[in-house]
């Protein structure tokens, strides 16, 4: 007898094949076996929104391999990944092999892991089960759904919003999360307050801190002392006041625990407390979670790691109080299990937390058998689960109320002190808030106070008066905005990660010190959404959206009449685009940034005017390339400014109104000038259409800009020296990918832009043997680098995967496709699921094991078949989708 299991990822396929033993053969799906193609076309409302499926090449053979394992088989055995998406893949794996007449009355049963451990695969295949029907409806509801948006709205910004890329049914909904909190720090209007407090000693010598927190009989609220007047009036009442204690209140408070991990969670504390981005966080618990080799035997070491469910299994809840009176001791064991549901606004719940699959297996004990990033976040993993079983911390928190009496004048006075009486979960683990973020818990900021009693006096030491200034509301950070998806319903486990690398792709935010930043791009984009499709970019409306796709997964709706009611409204908004000029979008765009494109100036005059010629007004333009403010009175007045989000004033007072002068070229006698564009400030030299120019490097400010760096700039590429043994010349300069050194057609990296005009030959010449060594000896011109990591055999078409450091960075070779890594990407830290989603996307196929394969891989395959979900022709649905457009870009 022989069954087989159909599984994701190989990694998981070869260590459940051991689990299941010779009547199974386990076979790798890798993600998604077909997709919809990224074309105008590929959802059809007309045809009562029939969906064509495209299977790549890649995707072809591997269900080729399945169908005939299925063929002799007695059974067939789904058991993809336990979500919404897994079932989606089952789905497409029995439509597949349904097609090709392989099941032939077969049972087909569907099986989940929740954990990669022999018990929890053993117990899954005793208990399968049917395909879940309406979770596969959820699946192709929202599939169509943002299929439907990206490739309707896009192209409406393609025309209307050059420069743009895409807009996304959740995307731009995040990207206007972040938007919106930097218009409310732009509007954000400083105020002024004061806080007194009073060093006091007690009668035993110990001194301590306590707040003014009355005067005159009136309680004073936060920020209600306004000025440095009414400060300095408060301020003299207590220096001549005498001090004696009210009354001290001890009263005995518990915290609790957080329940285990969610996925949203586990991405706030790994950004919090390791400095992990959300794709990051989600590479290594895949890992984690799909299997370790510890110590000869491949086992998974925490749950399925997609999921909004607080809950543990029973039997994980038994197995962690067993571990915490172990090792903790009976006194931190409560006496009943704790039991969690979770706040979040439209949680499903379907599985449990994320948890260790063990919680015998401390980190302590794995910690040779895994890599420091999976360390730490199993770490933290195992020290959020043990804890959320663990005993309350009993805190005992003391209120000291004091009066202060000057001369019949009165004053109330408070010091606030906590003692950690007994630890309980805090032994195993505490929270650690955001940068910017507010603690909602007094104990977390309260010290220990000394001995005080009521009715005793108290000497006064020292009275401290601070001045303060309110700050508008932090950036999101991907922890914050993450945890804000959550709470407004927007997204599910298994998107974030996935939104927000768009967002950074699309150049639509960049992260600066863990802060999302919105570019001008992303700014454009939002406003223009807000103004003309305001309804989509609703946090309520995409909220109820997701709640409707949630009870179609629950059997409550019908998935076409939620996609019915979707489209009615939005083809009839799409429409009514087309009849909208460029000057409305652009007086739109004017007001909805008049901050960023119209920022104050020092001088008061105003910001609407043209300050070259006086009489024009300023308004945003649209390029080829995007937008950028520019003058009324062209070409008259050819005046124009980089749109730019760093800085509205700067960026103002940095347009260089008129050309600023620097000095004249000693060789050409043509002068030096510092010039805005569109593009942002340069140097140019000499004028008309031969002047030669050079943009100024990130980091450089126009104001720092002197005669001597504008020649150095102006000069490059910058001869250094001939090399030693080959007798060519080393130049250095400063290129699309950053500064580099240049000797005989190949190139090194430099650290920084001063390096290219500070480098000596010796220096270089070291700079380049380093590159060639790491190209085993050299790369010779045609050439092609040594390997920095061997990852093995290619599953499909065998041949090495390799990585390697080329002339722009490292990249992943098989055969003669070179697929780049990320930027930021670790070369030794590659996986090979990682690597052969980079070969499949490079090559027009579709390779990847990670959690779904790329959207970009599956549309690129080169002559891929699609494959319908009915029999009816292909008609073309009336819409606005642009399509030779369509078919450049991406649309989500």
């Amino acid at each position: 007898m022989m069954n087989v299991v159909v599984v994701e990822s190989p990694a998981k396929a070869k260590t459940i094949n051991k689990y299941l033993g010779p009547g199974y053969k386990v076979l790798a799906s890798f993600g998604h076996v077909r997709d919809l193609p990224a074309k105008d076309g590929s959802v059809l409302p007309d045809q009562d929104f029939e969906m064509l499926w495209e299977v790549d090449g890649a995707s072809q053979k591997r269900m080729k391999d399945i169908a005939d394992a299925v063929k002799s088989s007695d059974a067939l055995f789904l058991a993809t990944d336990p979500d919404r998406e897994g079932e989606a893949i089952s789905w497409h794996v029995l439509d597949l092999l349904n097609k090709k007449r392989v099941i032939n009355g077969k049972p087909v049963k569907r099986v989940v892991f929740n954990a990669i451990t022999k018990k929890a695969v053993l117990d899954a295949m005793a208990d399968p089960r049917d395909i879940d029907v309406p979770l596969v409806d959820a699946y192709l509801a929202r599939r169509a759904l943002d299929y439907l948006v990206g490739f309707n709205l896009s192209p409406v910004l393609w025309r209307k919003l050059p420069g743009a890329r895409s807009a996304g049914r959740v995307q731009s909904v995040a990207l206007r999360l972040v938007c919106d909190r930097e218009s409310e720090i732009e509007r954000f209007i400083s105020e002024e307050y004061w806080n007194l407090s009073a060093i006091l000693k007690t009668p035993r010598g110990d001194e301590f801190e306590a707040r003014l927190v009355a005067a005159d009989g009136k309680r004073l609220q936060a920020r209600s002392i306004a000025n440095g007047e009414e400060a300095g009036k408060l301020k003299a009442l207590l220096e001549g006041a005498a001090y004696v204690v009210d009354s001290v209140e001890a009263k005995p408070v518990k915290r609790n625990p957080a329940p285990p991990f969610t996925t949203s969670t586990l991405q706030q504390a790994a950004s919090s407390k390791l400095g992990f981005s959300a794709s990051r966080t989600m590479q290594v618990a895949q890992k984690l979670y799909e299997g370790v080799d510890i110590g000869g035997e491949t086992v998974g070491l925490i749950t399925y790691m997609r999921t909004d469910g607080v809950q543990m299994a029973p039997e994980a809840i038994d197995a962690a109080r067993r571990a915490i009176a172990d090792q903790f001791g009976n006194r931190y064991l409560p006496e009943k299990a704790r039991f969690y549901s979770t706040k979040a606004k439209n949680a499903q719940e379907a599985h449990e937390a994320i948890r260790p699959t063990d919680f015998d297996r401390t980190p302590d004990r794995v910690r040779k058998f895994l890599d420091g990033d999976q360390l730490r976040l199993y770490d933290l993993i195992w020290k959020r689960g043990i804890a959320s079983q663990m005993a309350s911390a009993e805190i005992e928190r003391t209120t000291v109320e004091i009066l202060a009496d000057n001369a019949g004048k009165k004053a109330g006075l408070r010091a606030v002190g906590s003692v950690i009486r007994f630890d309980g979960f805090i032994a195993a683990y505490t929270d650690q808030k955001e940068d910017g973020e507010q603690s909602d818990d007094a104990d977390d900021e309260d010290g220990r106070l000394p001995e005080i009693n009521a009715r005793e006096n108290l000497a006064k030491q020292k009275i401290n008066s601070t001045q303060h200034f309110t700050e508008p509301p932090p950036r999101y950070s991907e922890a914050s905005l993450i945890k804000k998806m959550e709470e407004l319903g927007i997204g599910r486990p298994s998107t974030y990660a996935a939104t927000l690398a768009t967002l950074r792709d699309r150049d639509y935010v960049t992260i600066d010190k863990r802060k999302l930043l919105p570019q001008a791009k992303g700014r454009l984009v939002t406003a223009f959404l807000e103004s003309f499709f305001t309804k989509y970019v609703e946090y309520d409306f995409t909220a109820d959206l997701e709640e409707k796709l949630d009870r179609i997964s629950a059997g409550e709706l019908n998935w076409k009449d939620v996609l019915r009611d979707f489209w009615t409204n939005f083809f009839a908004q799409i429409e009514d685009t087309k009849e909208l000029r460029v000057t409305n979008v652009l007086d739109a765009l004017n007001e909805a940034l008049a901050p960023l494109v119209f920022p104050k100036r020092e001088d008061g005059s105003d910001p609407r005017i043209c300050q070259v010629c006086g009489t024009g007004n300023l308004s945003l333009k649209l390029g080829k390339y995007g937008a950028f403010v520019g003058c009324s009175n062209y070409p008259e007045c050819n005046y124009t400014r980089q749109l730019s989000s760093e800085g509205g004033a700067e960026a103002e007072s940095n347009g260089l109104n008129e050309p600023k002068a620097l000095g004249a070229d000693p060789v050409t006698g043509e002068e030096l000038t510092l010039r805005s564009g569109r593009f942002g400030p340069y140097i140019q030299r000499g004028d008309g259409k031969d002047a030669k120019r050079a943009s100024l490097p990130r980091g450089w400010k126009p104001e720092d800009i002197d005669y001597e760096k504008a020649m150095a700039l102006i000069s490059l590429p910058r001869d250094i020296g001939k090399h030693p043994e080959s007798g060519k010349m080393i130049s250095s300069g400063i290129g699309r990918y950053g500064p580099f050194l240049l000797h005989d057609g190949g190139y090194a990296n430099l650290e920084s832009v001063e390096d290219v005009f500070t480098v000596g030959l010796n220096r270089a010449v070291t700079l380049i043997a380093e590159k060639q060594s790491k190209a085993a000896g050299g790369r010779a011109r045609g050439g092609t680098p040594a390997a920095l990591k061997e990852l093995g055999e290619h599953p499909d078409g065998g041949g090495a995967i390799t990585v390697r450091d080329g002339k722009y960075g490292p990249y992943v070779n098989w055969g003669k496709v070179n697929a780049t890594l990320p930027k930021g990407t670790d070369p030794q830290a590659i996986t090979v699921e990682e690597a052969l989603a980079l070969i499949a996307a490079k090559a027009g196929k579709s390779g990847s094991t990670t959690k779904k394969a790329p959207a970009k891989a599956k549309a690129a395959a080169a002559g891929a078949k699609a494959t319908k979900t009915t029999a009816k022709p292909k008609a073309t649905a009336k819409k606005p989708a642009a399509k030779t457009a369509a078919k450049k870009k991406s649309a989500e």
